[in-house]
């Protein structure tokens, strides 16, 4: 059922739609009016709610209305607009001012059924989360903070092969709408620079021993100021302003990771995983270079061997002996290369 929520946030979309088929141009009311099926008072509200979320829109009692400017924001309008996907971000999606997390409104709408390719996307977090429960610095504006909901067939001890996939897709994207030569630190950091600019927080519930569902957190540092990060991350963040010298639109970053995620995900599905972990051992150079891996309980340093057809990192210490290891925190020795 549609809600009146739901409802109108459709309808804004809509209007967005044919403001911007204007193209700079005046769009009468009363086409307007028309087009949408509803009353010219109630076009004028939606074209006040539009105006109050940042849209600059001109308005003229004899010409009607013109779109004369669209803010930086992550609002699914603003995002389904010439995304190409067939699925993610096409299904069910939440855009919010600010929330505690993205992947916990993700996981409770996934826990209710929401389908395969829901988004949520949020302008500010206030508990962002990375890996280990670490927190994300999430400042209002600046980063994209999405998660997205996954149910692919395949068993828990495969999942992790979509973190790997995940940080691929990102990194991609970053590459092609950035231009920055972005690496990938195991499992899915992207770095650029040696310094994290993005990463990618995996989570999974399982049912009668297969994924019932993943949740895929990305977050990116876009238009961060390097003095805005926090002193005790500050040598080791970066964002995609600190690296180019210029701010980015947000809303075109996520289109393109959204559309790369669904390219890579349907690879997947076809071809097997070979594919992305290739593309990961091209975006990485970590296989070969010494680590210092931080699992629980100890630190294992030595040298990456290669990582395997799971995602596993594969690690020879320094007194001969093999390891895979499913998870851990990677650190590399002073002087040495980083990605």
């Amino acid at each position: 059922m549609m809600t009146a929520d739901t409802g109108s946030a459709r309808g804004r979309e809509i209007l967005l739609h044919h403001l911007k088929e204007g193209r700079g141009s005046w769009v009468s009311g009363q086409f307007l009016s028309e087009r949408m099926a509803m009353t010219r008072s109630a076009v004028w509200k939606q074209i006040g709610a539009l105006k109050a979320d940042g849209y600059w829109i001109e308005s003229s009692t004899r010409k009607g209305y013109r779109l004369v400017g669209v803010p930086d924001l992550l609002r699914i309008e603003e995002v389904r607009d010439g995304l190409r996907t067939r699925v993610l971000g096409r299904t069910e999606a939440r855009h919010y001012r600010e929330t505690d997390s993205t992947n916990s409104r993700a996981r409770e709408l996934a826990a209710g059924g929401a389908p395969e390719g829901t988004l949520v996307v949020a302008e500010e977090q206030s508990s962002g989360r990375g890996r280990r429960e670490r927190a994300w610095f999430s400042p209002p504006f600046l980063g994209i903070y999405a998660s997205l909901v996954l149910r692919p067939a395949m068993p828990p001890g495969e999942a992790p092969r979509m973190a790997i996939l995940a940080a691929v897709a990102v990194a991609e994207a970053i590459r092609s709408e950035t231009g920055l030569p972005v690496t990938i630190k195991w499992p899915n950091d992207v770095l650029a620079g040696g310094r994290k600019i993005a990463g990618i927080l995996l989570e999974l519930a399982t049912d009668m021993g297969a994924v019932d569902y993943l949740v895929i957190g990305v977050g990116i540092n876009v238009n961060v100021p390097s003095g805005s990060f926090p002193p005790e991350i500050r040598p080791l963040a970066t964002s995609v302003l600190v690296e180019t010298g210029r701010a980015f639109p947000r809303v075109g970053l996520l289109r393109r990771c959204l559309e790369s995620l669904e390219s890579w995900y349907d690879r997947f599905a076809a071809e097997g995983f070979a594919p992305v972990l290739a593309s990961w051992k091209a975006m990485s150079r970590m296989i070969g270079q010494r680590v210092v891996v931080q699992v629980p309980g100890r630190d294992l340093a030595g040298l990456v061997t290669d990582v395997d057809e799971n995602g596993f990192l594969l690690l020879r210490d320094d007194g001969g002996r093999d390891h895979r290891i499913f998870s851990g925190d990677v650190s590399f020795p002073p002087g040495t290369e980083k990605g």
